[in-house]
C-alpha cells in the first residue's frame, strides 16, 4: 500500500431513494440483536456526480466530511436505558467517534447542523451543502410493543442527493452500543469498498502493580475500549492471548501455582480448559484460521520448536527442528505457509516455511533484529516488531520480504495484531522511565497502514498484548 497522504473522493451517482429494497432478515448471535438489511435493488443514474468513495490505499490528510446527526425518535417514549432520543443521540455519537478514529472520515461540527423535522423522507441537501458535508446520515429510533427497539438508518449522497444504503435492526435497548458499531461499519464499507472493523472487541492483558511484581489479569473490551471485563482474577500470571478466528475462544499462557499452561477460554460460557501439559515450556499460542489447530513455540532443554496440536485429537506435530530459538509462528489465512522468528541465522530474523513445516525461507534482511510477526488476515503483508538501536519499530513487509514499511517509532513498541479487515493494527507501546524508576507505564495504540493515524487506546489500567477478534457473528 502506498503510504502517501492522499484521499480522494469519486463523485457519482448513488443509490436511489425510490429505488426497490431487498429486505433479508439475520440473527446476530448471543446479543439478542436481529437486522435486516435494506439492500438497494436499483440505481439511479446521474453523469453529473461520480461514485463518493474513500481510497484508503493513499495516506490521509483530507478525510471526507461526514454529518451525523442523531436519530430521532419517532415517538417519545422510555426504555430501560432512558429515553428513545437519547438513545438515537447516543448511537450517532459512537457513530461519529469510530468514524473519526479510523482517520478517513471529518465529522462536521455539530453545532453547524440543520434542525430538520423529516423523519424519513430525503434530507435538504442544499443546506447540508452549505457547511461542507459530502455525505450525511439521516435514521430513527423507535420502541416496539416487545420491547425492543427499532433502528432505521440512512447514508446519503450529499452531492449527488441519492441515497447510498439504508439498513433496520431490531435490538434490546442495552445493546444499543452494537447498533452504533454494525452502522459504523456499514458506512465504512459503503464509502471504502472495504468491511469495517467497528463491531469486534479486544483482548488483552490489565497491568497493575509495582514494576517488579505485576499482577496481569485476561482483560476484554469493544474496539473502542468500552464494555470492559477482566477475565481473570489476578491470582495466577496469564501472557499472549489470541482470539479464535471462528468462535468466541481465547487460547493464553498462564502460569497456575507457577507451572506454564496453555488455556482455552470461552468467552459467552465463561469457562477455561487446559489445552494441554507440556513437557517443557511453552510460548506464543495461536489458533489457525480454521479454528481448529494452535500452533506455538515449545521449549525442551534449551531449545524452542514450533509445534502445532489438532484441538479435536490433541494430537501434536513438531515443525521445526533446529539448534536455535523458533518461536511466534502465524498461519498464513490459507493455512499453506507459517511465519515465524528464529536466530538461526545469528541475530532474531523472520522466517516463513510450509505449514509442514517444510522450505523454510529467511524474509526479513534489513538492519536490527525482528520479531512477534503476524500474517494478516487478507495475505498481503506481515506485521513486526523490529529492533534497532535502541528503538522499537511496528512495520510491516510483504510475505516475500520485499516492501518494509515502518509505521510507529518510540522506546519501546511491540505485539502488533490485526484488525480484521487487514487495514488497521493494535500494538502496545511503553514509555521509558525517568532516573528515579518512575515511569514505565504501558498502553495500546493502533495505527492504520499509512503510518498517519496513530491513536491511543483508552483503558482503565495499564495494557499490553493486544488481540483484536473477528467481527461477531
Amino acid at each position: 500500500m502506498d503510504a502517501s497522504d492522499r484521499v480522494y473522493v469519486e463523485q457519482a451517482a448513488g443509490m436511489g431513494q425510490d429505488a426497490m429494497f431487498k429486505t433479508c432478515k439475520t440473527n446476530v448471535i448471543r446479543w439478542v440483536v436481529t437486522a435486516i438489511f435494506l439492500a438497494i435493488g436499483g440505481m439511479m443514474t446521474n453523469p453529473a456526480h461520480a461514485l463518493l468513495r474513500v481510497d484508503i490505499t493513499q495516506g490521509n490528510v483530507d478525510p471526507l466530511p461526514i454529518a451525523i446527526p442523531g436519530l430521532k425518535a419517532a415517538l417519545p417514549a422510555l426504555t430501560p436505558e432512558g429515553p428513545v432520543d437519547s438513545i438515537g443521540a447516543n448511537i450517532a455519537q459512537v457513530i461519529r467517534a469510530n468514524l473519526e478514529r479510523s482517520g478517513l472520515f471529518r465529522v462536521v461540527d455539530e453545532r453547524a447542523y440543520f434542525q430538520e423535522k423529516m423523519i424519513r423522507g430525503r434530507p435538504a441537501f442544499g443546506n447540508w451543502r452549505a457547511i461542507g458535508a459530502q455525505a450525511m446520515t439521516s435514521g430513527l429510533v423507535e420502541l416496539q410493543e416487545d420491547g425492543r427497539i427499532k433502528v432505521e438508518f440512512r447514508l446519503w449522497d450529499v452531492l449527488s442527493e441519492n441515497q447510498m444504503t439504508g439498513l433496520r435492526y431490531f435490538a434490546t435497548p442495552k445493546n444499543w452500543r452494537r447498533v452504533a458499531h454494525l452502522i459504523s461499519d456499514a458506512i465504512y464499507k459503503r464509502l471504502t469498498g472495504e468491511s469495517g472493523y467497528f463491531d469486534t472487541r479486544i483482548v488483552y492483558i490489565s497491568e497493575n502493580g509495582p514494576h517488579t511484581q505485576r499482577i496481569k489479569r485476561l482483560s476484554i473490551m469493544d474496539q473502542d475500549g468500552h464494555n470492559h471485563k477482566f477475565l481473570t482474577d489476578g491470582s495466577y500470571l496469564v501472557l499472549t492471548p489470541r482470539f479464535s478466528p471462528t468462535t468466541q475462544e481465547i487460547t493464553y499462557l498462564a502460569y497456575y501455582n507457577d507451572k506454564p499452561r496453555v488455556y482455552l477460554f470461552n468467552i459467552d460460557s465463561g469457562k477455561q480448559e487446559v489445552l494441554g501439559d507440556f513437557p517443557g515450556m511453552t510460548f506464543a499460542p495461536r489458533f489457525s484460521p480454521d479454528g481448529n489447530k494452535v500452533i506455538m513455540s515449545m521449549a525442551e532443554k534449551g531449545n524452542s520448536d514450533i509445534y502445532v496440536m489438532e484441538l479435536r485429537t490433541r494430537k501434536i506435530q513438531r515443525l521445526t527442528r533446529h539448534p536455535s530459538i523458533d518461536t511466534s509462528p502465524s498461519y498464513a489465512p490459507d493455512m499453506k505457509r507459517v511465519v515465524f522468528n528464529s536466530d538461526r541465522g545469528g541475530s532474531q530474523q523472520l522466517y516463513v516455511m510450509n505449514s509442514n513445516g517444510k522450505n523454510i525461507k529467511r524474509i526479513s534482511f534489513g538492519k536490527g533484529r525482528y520479531g512477534t510477526p503476524v500474517w494478516s488476515p487478507r495475505g498481503d503483508l506481515i506485521a513486526f516488531t523490529k529492533m534497532h538501536k535502541g528503538r522499537f519499530y511496528i512495520g510491516v513487509m510483504k510475505p516475500d520480504g520485499s516492501g518494509e514499511r515502518l509505521l510507529t517509532e518510540s522506546y519501546l513498541d511491540e505485539g502488533p495484531t490485526w484488525a480484521p479487515n487487514g487495514r488497521v493494527l493494535m500494538f502496545f507501546r511503553q514509555q521509558p522511565y525517568d532516573s528515579m524508576g518512575r515511569g514505565g507505564d504501558t498502553q495500546l495504540w493502533s495505527v492504520d497502514l499509512t503510518g498517519y493515524n496513530e491513536r491511543q487506546i483508552i483503558t482503565p489500567i495499564e495494557a499490553s498484548d493486544p488481540a483484536w477478534s473477528p467481527l461477531i457473528r
